[in-house]
Protein backbone atom coordinates (compact mmCIF):
# COMPACT_ATOMS: atom_id res chain seq x y z
CA UNK A 1 0.00 0.00 0.00
CA UNK A 2 1.43 3.36 -1.01
CA UNK A 3 1.93 5.76 1.88
CA UNK A 4 0.32 9.17 1.51
CA UNK A 5 2.72 11.95 0.60
CA UNK A 6 3.08 14.43 3.43
CA UNK A 7 3.42 18.10 2.58
CA UNK A 8 6.90 19.59 2.76
CA UNK A 9 7.78 21.69 5.76
CA UNK A 10 7.97 25.40 5.00
CA UNK A 11 8.97 28.24 7.25
CA UNK A 12 6.95 31.42 7.45
CA UNK A 13 8.33 34.36 5.47
CA UNK A 14 6.02 37.00 6.85
CA UNK A 15 7.59 40.38 6.16
CA UNK A 16 5.14 41.95 8.61
CA UNK A 17 6.03 39.62 11.48
CA UNK A 18 6.60 41.64 14.63
CA UNK A 19 8.13 41.24 18.04
CA UNK A 20 11.70 41.08 19.33
CA UNK A 21 12.13 37.52 17.99
CA UNK A 22 10.51 38.10 14.59
CA UNK A 23 12.38 36.02 12.02
CA UNK A 24 13.72 33.54 14.60
CA UNK A 25 12.78 30.00 13.57
CA UNK A 26 12.41 27.32 16.22
CA UNK A 27 12.00 23.56 15.83
CA UNK A 28 10.19 22.32 18.94
CA UNK A 29 10.64 18.64 19.82
CA UNK A 30 9.14 18.88 23.31
CA UNK A 31 5.86 17.94 24.93
CA UNK A 32 3.82 18.14 28.13
CA UNK A 33 4.80 21.25 30.16
CA UNK A 34 8.40 22.58 30.44
CA UNK A 35 9.29 22.71 26.74
CA UNK A 36 5.91 23.96 25.50
CA UNK A 37 5.85 26.67 28.22
CA UNK A 38 9.29 27.79 27.01
CA UNK A 39 8.33 27.82 23.34
CA UNK A 40 5.03 29.55 24.10
CA UNK A 41 7.06 32.46 25.48
CA UNK A 42 9.06 32.46 22.24
CA UNK A 43 5.82 32.65 20.25
CA UNK A 44 4.66 35.55 22.42
CA UNK A 45 7.89 37.33 21.47
CA UNK A 46 7.34 36.79 17.77
CA UNK A 47 9.30 33.62 16.98
CA UNK A 48 8.07 31.14 14.35
CA UNK A 49 7.75 27.85 16.26
CA UNK A 50 7.30 24.57 14.40
CA UNK A 51 6.13 21.84 16.78
CA UNK A 52 7.08 18.31 15.71
CA UNK A 53 4.81 15.69 17.27
CA UNK A 54 4.93 11.92 17.33
CA UNK A 55 2.13 10.11 15.50
CA UNK A 56 -0.49 8.92 15.98
CA UNK A 57 -1.54 10.92 19.05
CA UNK A 58 1.10 13.65 19.22
CA UNK A 59 2.04 15.47 22.40
CA UNK A 60 0.83 13.38 25.35
CA UNK A 61 -0.81 16.50 26.77
CA UNK A 62 -3.38 16.33 23.96
CA UNK A 63 -4.93 13.32 25.69
CA UNK A 64 -3.82 13.70 29.31
CA UNK A 65 -4.62 17.40 29.71
CA UNK A 66 -6.11 19.03 26.60
CA UNK A 67 -6.64 22.29 28.48
CA UNK A 68 -2.94 22.40 29.27
CA UNK A 69 -2.09 21.60 25.66
CA UNK A 70 -4.30 24.40 24.35
CA UNK A 71 -2.85 26.93 26.80
CA UNK A 72 0.79 26.18 25.96
CA UNK A 73 0.69 25.66 22.21
CA UNK A 74 -1.03 28.79 20.96
CA UNK A 75 0.30 30.26 17.74
CA UNK A 76 2.55 27.31 16.90
CA UNK A 77 2.41 25.29 13.72
CA UNK A 78 2.32 21.55 14.29
CA UNK A 79 3.39 18.63 12.12
CA UNK A 80 3.24 14.92 12.89
CA UNK A 81 6.45 13.11 11.97
CA UNK A 82 7.74 9.68 12.98
CA UNK A 83 11.45 10.17 13.68
CA UNK A 84 12.04 6.45 13.18
CA UNK A 85 10.77 6.72 9.60
CA UNK A 86 13.49 7.67 7.10
CA UNK A 87 11.26 9.96 5.07
CA UNK A 88 9.85 11.75 8.10
CA UNK A 89 13.31 12.05 9.62
CA UNK A 90 14.59 13.63 6.41
CA UNK A 91 11.78 16.18 6.54
CA UNK A 92 12.72 17.13 10.09
CA UNK A 93 16.37 17.44 9.04
CA UNK A 94 15.22 19.81 6.30
CA UNK A 95 13.29 21.93 8.79
CA UNK A 96 16.29 22.08 11.13
CA UNK A 97 18.44 23.24 8.22
CA UNK A 98 16.39 26.43 8.06
CA UNK A 99 16.06 26.92 11.82
CA UNK A 100 17.85 29.16 14.29
CA UNK A 101 16.95 27.10 17.34
CA UNK A 102 16.21 23.45 18.10
CA UNK A 103 14.67 22.54 21.45
CA UNK A 104 14.26 18.92 22.53
CA UNK A 105 13.30 17.11 25.72
CA UNK A 106 14.00 13.46 24.94
CA UNK A 107 15.98 11.33 27.34
CA UNK A 108 19.75 11.59 26.88
CA UNK A 109 20.96 9.48 23.97
CA UNK A 110 17.71 9.38 22.01
CA UNK A 111 18.60 12.26 19.70
CA UNK A 112 22.06 10.78 19.07
CA UNK A 113 20.53 7.47 18.01
CA UNK A 114 18.33 9.37 15.57
CA UNK A 115 21.26 11.36 14.19
CA UNK A 116 19.67 14.56 15.49
CA UNK A 117 22.14 15.37 18.27
CA UNK A 118 24.17 18.58 18.26
CA UNK A 119 27.42 16.91 17.19
CA UNK A 120 25.71 15.56 14.07
CA UNK A 121 24.07 18.88 13.21
CA UNK A 122 26.67 21.51 14.08
CA UNK A 123 28.81 21.09 10.97
CA UNK A 124 25.84 21.48 8.63
CA UNK A 125 24.16 24.10 10.84
CA UNK A 126 26.94 26.12 12.51
CA UNK A 127 24.56 28.90 13.59
CA UNK A 128 22.09 26.50 15.22
CA UNK A 129 21.40 26.98 18.93
CA UNK A 130 20.52 23.56 20.28
CA UNK A 131 18.81 23.32 23.68
CA UNK A 132 18.18 20.07 25.56
CA UNK A 133 15.67 20.36 28.41
CA UNK A 134 15.69 17.32 30.70
CA UNK A 135 15.14 16.46 34.33
CA UNK A 136 18.66 15.63 35.42
CA UNK A 137 20.82 16.90 32.55
CA UNK A 138 22.76 14.95 29.95
CA UNK A 139 25.34 13.34 32.24
CA UNK A 140 25.48 11.90 35.73
CA UNK A 141 24.09 8.86 37.56
CA UNK A 142 20.46 9.94 37.18
CA UNK A 143 20.57 11.29 33.61
CA UNK A 144 18.44 8.45 32.22
CA UNK A 145 15.92 8.48 35.05
CA UNK A 146 12.38 9.56 34.09
CA UNK A 147 10.60 11.97 36.35
CA UNK A 148 7.99 14.61 37.00
CA UNK A 149 7.92 17.85 38.96
CA UNK A 150 7.81 16.27 42.41
CA UNK A 151 10.85 14.10 41.62
CA UNK A 152 12.89 17.10 40.54
CA UNK A 153 11.90 19.12 43.61
CA UNK A 154 13.01 16.18 45.75
CA UNK A 155 16.36 15.98 43.96
CA UNK A 156 17.01 19.72 44.35
CA UNK A 157 16.36 19.68 48.10
CA UNK A 158 13.32 21.93 47.78
CA UNK A 159 10.78 19.30 48.83
CA UNK A 160 12.61 18.76 52.12
CA UNK A 161 11.65 22.31 53.11
CA UNK A 162 7.90 21.64 52.96
CA UNK A 163 5.71 20.51 55.83
CA UNK A 164 5.92 21.24 59.54
CA UNK A 165 9.11 20.70 61.55
CA UNK A 166 9.23 17.12 62.77
CA UNK A 167 6.82 15.88 60.11
CA UNK A 168 7.19 14.46 56.61
CA UNK A 169 7.58 16.66 53.54
CA UNK A 170 4.24 17.87 52.22
CA UNK A 171 4.07 18.30 48.42
CA UNK A 172 2.64 21.68 47.44
CA UNK A 173 0.16 21.29 44.56
CA UNK A 174 0.15 25.03 43.87
CA UNK A 175 2.42 25.24 40.80
CA UNK A 176 4.73 22.85 38.90
CA UNK A 177 7.77 24.71 40.21
CA UNK A 178 10.51 22.55 38.68
CA UNK A 179 8.88 22.55 35.25
CA UNK A 180 8.49 26.33 35.28
CA UNK A 181 11.94 26.93 36.76
CA UNK A 182 13.50 24.84 33.99
CA UNK A 183 11.52 26.65 31.31
CA UNK A 184 12.50 30.05 32.72
CA UNK A 185 16.16 29.09 32.95
CA UNK A 186 16.05 27.76 29.40
CA UNK A 187 14.48 30.97 28.14
CA UNK A 188 17.20 33.09 29.76
CA UNK A 189 19.97 30.88 28.38
CA UNK A 190 18.45 30.77 24.91
CA UNK A 191 18.04 34.54 24.64
CA UNK A 192 21.63 35.00 25.83
CA UNK A 193 22.84 32.50 23.22
CA UNK A 194 20.95 34.35 20.48
CA UNK A 195 22.63 37.56 21.60
CA UNK A 196 26.07 35.90 21.65
CA UNK A 197 25.47 34.67 18.12
CA UNK A 198 25.08 38.24 16.84
CA UNK A 199 28.77 38.76 17.62
CA UNK A 200 30.25 35.29 17.12
CA UNK A 201 28.09 34.07 14.23
CA UNK A 202 28.14 30.67 15.93
CA UNK A 203 25.47 28.59 17.59
CA UNK A 204 26.05 26.50 20.69
CA UNK A 205 24.73 23.63 22.77
CA UNK A 206 22.69 24.35 25.92
CA UNK A 207 22.15 21.60 28.49
CA UNK A 208 19.29 22.69 30.79
CA UNK A 209 18.34 20.56 33.79
CA UNK A 210 15.10 21.05 35.71
CA UNK A 211 16.80 19.90 38.92
CA UNK A 212 19.68 22.34 38.52
CA UNK A 213 17.24 25.13 37.70
CA UNK A 214 15.44 24.58 41.01
CA UNK A 215 18.79 24.29 42.80
CA UNK A 216 19.69 27.69 41.37
CA UNK A 217 16.44 29.08 42.77
CA UNK A 218 17.48 27.62 46.15
CA UNK A 219 20.44 30.05 46.37
CA UNK A 220 18.68 32.60 48.65
CA UNK A 221 17.55 29.85 51.01
CA UNK A 222 21.00 28.22 51.14
CA UNK A 223 22.62 31.56 51.96
CA UNK A 224 20.12 32.16 54.76
CA UNK A 225 20.52 28.66 56.20
CA UNK A 226 24.30 29.04 56.32
CA UNK A 227 24.02 32.41 58.00
CA UNK A 228 21.74 30.97 60.69
CA UNK A 229 23.54 27.64 61.04
CA UNK A 230 20.36 25.77 60.07
CA UNK A 231 21.65 22.38 58.95
CA UNK A 232 18.79 19.91 59.37
CA UNK A 233 15.49 19.99 57.47
CA UNK A 234 13.62 20.58 60.75
CA UNK A 235 15.63 23.69 61.65
CA UNK A 236 15.36 24.93 58.07
CA UNK A 237 11.59 24.43 58.01
CA UNK A 238 11.26 26.18 61.35
CA UNK A 239 13.07 29.20 59.92
CA UNK A 240 10.71 29.33 56.95
CA UNK A 241 7.50 28.65 58.88
CA UNK A 242 8.01 30.81 61.95
CA UNK A 243 8.08 34.35 60.56
CA UNK A 244 6.58 37.01 62.82
CA UNK A 245 3.67 39.02 61.42
CA UNK A 246 3.88 37.07 58.20
CA UNK A 247 1.30 34.66 56.85
CA UNK A 248 -2.32 34.10 55.82
CA UNK A 249 -4.95 35.31 58.29
CA UNK A 250 -8.69 34.63 58.21
CA UNK A 251 -11.11 37.54 58.65
CA UNK A 252 -14.55 37.61 60.30
CA UNK A 253 -16.31 37.20 56.94
CA UNK A 254 -14.31 34.05 56.13
CA UNK A 255 -12.03 35.68 53.58
CA UNK A 256 -8.28 35.65 54.03
CA UNK A 257 -5.62 38.34 53.89
CA UNK A 258 -1.89 37.93 53.47
CA UNK A 259 0.14 40.16 55.78
CA UNK A 260 3.93 40.46 55.65
CA UNK A 261 5.29 42.99 58.15
CA UNK A 262 8.86 41.72 58.41
CA UNK A 263 10.89 44.94 58.27
CA UNK A 264 11.06 47.31 61.23
CA UNK A 265 9.04 50.11 59.64
CA UNK A 266 6.33 47.69 58.50
CA UNK A 267 6.12 46.10 61.94
CA UNK A 268 5.88 49.49 63.65
CA UNK A 269 3.15 50.53 61.21
CA UNK A 270 1.18 47.32 61.70
CA UNK A 271 1.47 47.46 65.46
CA UNK A 272 0.43 51.11 65.47
CA UNK A 273 -2.69 50.27 63.43
CA UNK A 274 -3.76 47.16 65.30
CA UNK A 275 -2.27 47.79 68.77
CA UNK A 276 -1.05 44.22 69.15
CA UNK A 277 1.72 44.99 71.68
CA UNK A 278 2.97 47.94 73.64
CA UNK A 279 5.42 49.98 71.58
CA UNK A 280 8.22 49.23 74.05
CA UNK A 281 7.49 45.52 74.51
CA UNK A 282 10.92 43.81 74.52
CA UNK A 283 9.48 40.81 72.67
CA UNK A 284 9.04 43.08 69.66
CA UNK A 285 12.18 45.19 70.02
CA UNK A 286 13.72 44.03 66.74
CA UNK A 287 13.45 41.30 64.15
CA UNK A 288 15.52 38.86 66.20
CA UNK A 289 13.27 39.30 69.22
CA UNK A 290 10.12 39.03 67.13
CA UNK A 291 11.43 35.87 65.45
CA UNK A 292 11.90 34.30 68.88
CA UNK A 293 8.27 35.08 69.71
CA UNK A 294 6.81 34.51 66.23
CA UNK A 295 4.18 32.08 67.47
CA UNK A 296 2.82 34.54 70.01
CA UNK A 297 2.87 37.47 67.58
CA UNK A 298 1.09 35.54 64.84
CA UNK A 299 -1.50 34.18 67.26
CA UNK A 300 -2.28 37.67 68.50
CA UNK A 301 -2.40 39.00 64.93
CA UNK A 302 -4.72 36.16 63.88
CA UNK A 303 -7.09 36.90 66.75
CA UNK A 304 -7.20 40.58 65.84
CA UNK A 305 -7.80 39.91 62.13
CA UNK A 306 -10.55 37.41 62.94
CA UNK A 307 -12.62 40.22 64.43
CA UNK A 308 -12.62 42.35 61.27
CA UNK A 309 -14.07 42.22 57.75
CA UNK A 310 -11.58 41.66 54.94
CA UNK A 311 -12.43 44.70 52.81
CA UNK A 312 -12.31 47.13 55.72
CA UNK A 313 -9.04 45.75 57.09
CA UNK A 314 -7.49 45.58 53.63
CA UNK A 315 -8.31 49.25 53.03
CA UNK A 316 -7.07 50.27 56.46
CA UNK A 317 -3.71 48.50 56.18
CA UNK A 318 -3.22 49.52 52.56
CA UNK A 319 -3.85 53.17 53.45
CA UNK A 320 -1.15 52.80 56.11
CA UNK A 321 1.29 51.63 53.42
CA UNK A 322 1.61 48.08 54.75
CA UNK A 323 2.18 44.86 52.76
CA UNK A 324 -1.28 43.31 52.61
CA UNK A 325 -3.35 41.62 49.94
CA UNK A 326 -6.42 39.37 49.87
CA UNK A 327 -6.11 35.76 48.77
CA UNK A 328 -7.73 35.66 45.33
CA UNK A 329 -8.97 32.57 43.54
CA UNK A 330 -7.89 32.08 39.94
CA UNK A 331 -10.93 33.79 38.44
CA UNK A 332 -10.52 36.78 40.73
CA UNK A 333 -6.80 36.96 39.94
CA UNK A 334 -7.49 37.05 36.19
CA UNK A 335 -10.07 39.79 36.65
CA UNK A 336 -7.76 41.82 38.88
CA UNK A 337 -4.90 41.42 36.39
CA UNK A 338 -6.81 43.55 33.89
CA UNK A 339 -6.20 46.55 36.14
CA UNK A 340 -2.40 46.22 35.94
CA UNK A 341 -0.21 47.47 33.13
CA UNK A 342 2.09 44.46 33.19
CA UNK A 343 -0.48 41.70 32.77
CA UNK A 344 -0.85 40.79 29.09
CA UNK A 345 -4.13 38.92 28.76
CA UNK A 346 -5.42 37.70 25.43
CA UNK A 347 -8.53 35.94 24.18
CA UNK A 348 -7.43 32.65 22.63
CA UNK A 349 -9.16 29.48 21.40
CA UNK A 350 -8.28 28.10 24.84
CA UNK A 351 -9.96 31.05 26.59
CA UNK A 352 -8.55 34.20 28.15
CA UNK A 353 -4.94 33.49 29.06
CA UNK A 354 -1.92 35.48 30.25
CA UNK A 355 0.96 35.85 27.84
CA UNK A 356 4.58 36.74 28.48
CA UNK A 357 4.23 39.45 31.16
CA UNK A 358 6.65 42.03 29.77
CA UNK A 359 5.80 44.06 26.69
CA UNK A 360 8.59 44.61 24.19
CA UNK A 361 8.49 46.61 20.97
CA UNK A 362 6.44 44.85 18.30
CA UNK A 363 4.59 42.50 20.63
CA UNK A 364 0.83 42.39 20.34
Amino acid sequence: MTRPVKPAVHWNDDAEAAGPLAGVRVVDLTELLPGPFLTQSLVDMGADVLKVERPPHGDNARRLAPGLFGALNRGKRSIFRDLKDAGDLAAVHEAIGGADVLIESYRPGVMRRLGLDYDHLRERCPRLIYLSLTGFGQEGPHADLPGHDINYLAAAGALSLTGAPGGPPQPQPMLPIADLAGASTALSALLAALYQRTASGQGQYLDVSLVDSVLHWMTPRLGLFRQKGAITPDTQRAMLCDKPAYGVFRCKDGRCLTIAALEEHFWRGLNAELRLFAADDPRCADHVARSTHAGLINARLAACVAEQDADALMARLADAGLPVFPVLDTAQAMAEAQTRSGARLAETPAGCLPGFPVHLHGMA
